[in-house]
C-alpha cells in the first residue's frame, strides 16, 4: 500500500499494519492518527471510493472501517458533507494554565508595544496584493542575504526624507527586528567590550552578552548617556532619540562629544532608533548616524509602527561593515522572507506609510496628554516630548508596583532596567501608553491614578 495518498482531494500519511488484516490495519492506523492529533477535529477524510482506488482496498472494507470509526465516536458522516474527524472529548483543563490566566492583568500599561489593533490591515492588504501581482518569479526564491532591493531602495529615500540617515541602498542590510541586528553586529565584532546604557533594556544586554560581547555600563543622565565613561569599548548601543527607559533625549554637545569618541576609538556606535518617527512637543530629533555615518550603524524597525509580528528591521552600516554583516546574516537565516519587504516597499512608495506613522502620532500623542493630564500635577512625569512611554516618578517602586498588580494593572519598574537590579539612583514606572486598546485606555489609567494615591 502506499503510504502517500494523491488524487483524493487530501493527503493523508498512515502506516496500516498488514499484518492484522485489512480493514484492521486500516482502523487501528485512522484511530491513532486521530488520537494523536495528526487527524484535527473537522479534517474530511477521503471518499470511499477515491480511498479505495488509491490503496487497492475494496471499497466495502474502507465503508467498514470506516463505519467502525464513526460508531466508535472517532469519526463522523453526514449526507453531503462526507466523512470527517469528530471532535474528541478535551482533557481537563491544567491547573497551572488557569492560574497563569488568572494572574493576567486586567489593564496592561506595560512599556515597549505600539497599539497593534490599529495596524493598517487594509493598506497592507492592498500593498500585498500589488507586490505578489507585480513580483518577479525569482522573489520566491532564495534571496540576497542584504534583502530586496526594492524595499533597500525604499527605505534610502524614506530615512533620508523622515530621519535625517544618510543611507545609499547598498549600506542597508534587511532583518528581521532590531535583536537580529544587534546580534550580527555583536557577532561581527568578534567580542570585546561594549558598552550599554545604564539603564537600559536587560534583555538587549543578553543579546550581546550571548553573541560573545561584554557588556559595560554606560551611565545616562539628563542629557543622555556620558561619554566620558566609554574608554576603549569596542561599541556602544544607545538610544539616542529618545532614551529607553528614562525618556531622554541625547543632548547637541552629547552627540559631538559621542561622535568625536568614536572618531578618535576607531569605535561604533550603534543607534537604535526604536521610536525615532513618534515626536510630539517639537520637530523629530533626526538620527545620530547623519552627524558620522562612518561611525554609526542605524538599527531600526517597523515594530513600533506597525507591529512586531512583521518581523521586519534594517541597518544602515559604515562601509566597512557591509560584507561582513551580510556574510553573518546569509549564516544566520540566509535571507528575510521577501514578499512582506516587497509588501512594505509598496506601503513606503504609496506614503500610506507616512500616513500611517502620522495617523499614530497624533493619537499616542492624545494617549500622552490624557496621561500628563491625571498624572502631571500630582507627581513627576518625565521622558514625555516623544516616544511610546513615560517614567513616573515614585517614592517605593516595590510597594507601588505590588499595588497594581493587586488592582490588575502592569506596569514597568525603572528598578529592573540598570545593570544591577534595583542598585541604581533613581525609583519609578516605566509606563508605556501604547499598548491597550483606545476603549480600555481611560480606565486603565484610572486605575493608574488610584495605585498612586490620586483617587
Amino acid at each position: 500500500m502506499n503510504d502517500f495518498w494523491s488524487g483524493v482531494g487530501v493527503d493523508l500519511h498512515l502506516e496500516p499494519d498488514g499484518g492484522e488484516g485489512r480493514r484492521s490495519g486500516l482502523e487501528r492506523a485512522l484511530r491513532d492518527a486521530v488520537r494523536e492529533g495528526r487527524l484535527a477535529p473537522g479534517s474530511r477524510l477521503p471518499a470511499t471510493r477515491r480511498l479505495a482506488a488509491e490503496t487497492g482496498i475494496s471499497r466495502n472494507t474502507v465503508k467498514a472501517a470506516y463505519d467502525q470509526l464513526v460508531a466508535e465516536g472517532y469519526l463522523t458522516a453526514r449526507q453531503g458533507s462526507g466523512t470527517r474527524v469528530a471532535a474528541l472529548p478535551t482533557a481537563a483543563p491544567d491547573p497551572l494554565d488557569a492560574a497563569t490566566r488568572a494572574r493576567e492583568p486586567r489593564f496592561d500599561l506595560r512599556p515597549g508595544s505600539p497599539d497593534v489593533g490599529t495596524f493598517p490591515a487594509a493598506a497592507w492588504l492592498r500593498a500585498l496584493r500589488r507586490a505578489i501581482a507585480t513580483a518577479p518569479s525569482l522573489a520566491y526564491d532564495y534571496g540576497d542575504p542584504r534583502g530586496r532591493i526594492e524595499l533597500r531602495t525604499a527605505l534610502s529615500e524614506y530615512l533620508g526624507r523622515a530621519r535625517g540617515v544618510i543611507a545609499p541602498p547598498e549600506r542597508i542590510v534587511v532583518t528581521s527586528g532590531y535583536v537580529q541586528g544587534l546580534a550580527l553586529l555583536t557577532r561581527v565584532l568578534d567580542g570585546g567590550r561594549v558598552a550599554m546604557e545604564d539603564p537600559g533594556l536587560p534583555f538587549h544586554r543578553e543579546v550581546v552578552t550571548r553573541n560573545g560581547g561584554t557588556v559595560t555600563p554606560a551611565p545616562v543622565d539628563e542629557q543622555g548617556v556620558r561619554v566620558a565613561g566609554l574608554g576603549d569599548a569596542r561599541a556602544v548601543v544607545v538610544t539616542p532619540a529618545h532614551q529607553y527607559p528614562t525618556g531622554v533625549t541625547l543632548a547637541p554637545g552629547r552627540r559631538r562629544a559621542l561622535t568625536a569618541w568614536a572618531r578618535a576609538h576607531d569605535a561604533l556606535i550603534v543607534e537604535d532608533d526604536y521610536d525615532g518617527e513618534f515626536r510630539y512637543d517639537r520637530q523629530p530629533v533626526g538620527a545620530l548616524q547623519g552627524m558620522a555615518p562612518a561611525q554609526v550603524a542605524y538599527l531600526g524597525t517597523a515594530s513600533k509602527t506597525l507591529g512586531p509580528a512583521l518581523r521586519l528591521g534594517w541597518m544602515v552600516l559604515p562601509p566597512h561593515l557591509v560584507d561582513a554583516v551580510a556574510d553573518a546574516k546569509l549564516h544566520s537565516d540566509h535571507h528575510t522572507e521577501s514578499i512582506g519587504q516587497l509588501a512594505l516597499t509598496e506601503l513606503i512608495a504609496s506614503h500610506a506609510y507616512d500616513r500611517h506613522v502620522r495617523a499614530s502620532r497624533l493619537r499616542y500623542r492624545r494617549r500622552r496628554d490624557m496621561l500628563l493630564e491625571r498624572l502631571g500635577k500630582r507627581r513627576g512625569v518625565r521622558g514625555i516630548a516623544a516616544g511610546l512611554h513615560a517614567l513616573v516618578d515614585v517614592g517605593d517602586e516595590a510597594a507601588t508596583i505590588a499595588r497594581a498588580e493587586a488592582e490588575g494593572l502592569a506596569v514597568g519598574g525603572l528598578g529592573d532596567h540598570w545593570h544591577t537590579p534595583g542598585a541604581g539612583p533613581a525609583q519609578g514606572l516605566v509606563v508605556g501608553y501604547g499598548t491597550p486598546r483606545e476603549r480600555v485606555y481611560p480606565q486603565a489609567l484610572d486605575v493608574l491614578v488610584k495605585v498612586l494615591g490620586g483617587g
